[in-house]
């Protein structure tokens, strides 16, 4: 990339504090969608994935909202993934149309789903066994970042802790509708949206 073409980004990044390794980690998050459609990736290499482009971006963010780094960090470690996985769940459909299946291969075979083929996978009934372990490996992560946000850490939390219930009500919807086949996207209507923006949004 062209420096100049980056150069925007200077003063914020001198402001902000923020780190050249974690702008390197989102590029490389996005180069490996780039170097080959990711089918029932092994469970590292799913978290490497989540590392990159969700995590790393939350490291980015809590030098905005004026975090410290040791309980930011740990925040964006655990939000990140939890955020990232619960898009996994929710974009099932989008990814098989685009030949990209992040479900780990170690889930999949649990459930007794041998193939790796985004639209054989989807169509198994065993599925959805499979969707609520990674269900499963979402909660711990969301309950992992609520710990953090309850510890009160200095900093601006709102968009963290709107980011983290939104995602966790879009994540109880999933589990609730199930992910056998036919599935819909699941979304938050207007009035629960309302009702956690202020629960969650009132405070910093």
């Amino acid at each position: 990339m062209q420096p100049d073409r980056v150069a925007f980004l200077c003063p914020v990044v001198a402001r902000y504090g923020l780190r050249k390794e974690d702008f390197l980690a989102i590029i490389d998050g996005m180069q490996m969608d780039v170097d080959e459609d990711i089918c029932a990736p092994d469970l590292a290499t799913l978290d490497l994935y989540c590392e990159r482009v969700a995590s790393a971006v939350g490291r980015l963010s809590i030098k905005v909202f004026g975090m410290d780094e040791s309980p930011g960090f740990e925040l964006a470690h655990h939000l990140g993934r939890a955020l990232q996985l619960t898009n996994i769940l929710r974009d099932l459909n989008e990814d098989a149309t685009a030949g990209r299946l992040y479900l780990p291969r170690e889930f999949l075979r649990e459930a007794r789903i041998e193939s790796s083929d985004p639209r054989t996978v989807l169509a198994h009934p065993a599925i959805n066994e499979a969707c609520k372990k990674l269900a499963s490996l979402a909660h711990e992560h969301y309950r992992r970042a609520d710990s953090v946000l309850r510890a009160r850490p200095r900093g601006l939390l709102r968009a963290p802790r709107l980011m983290g219930a939104v995602y966790a009500r879009i994540l109880a919807k999933m589990e609730k509708a199930g992910w056998a086949a036919p599935r819909e996207r699941v979304r938050i209507g207007r009035g629960p949206l309302i009702m956690i923006l202020l629960r969650h949004g009132l405070s910093a």
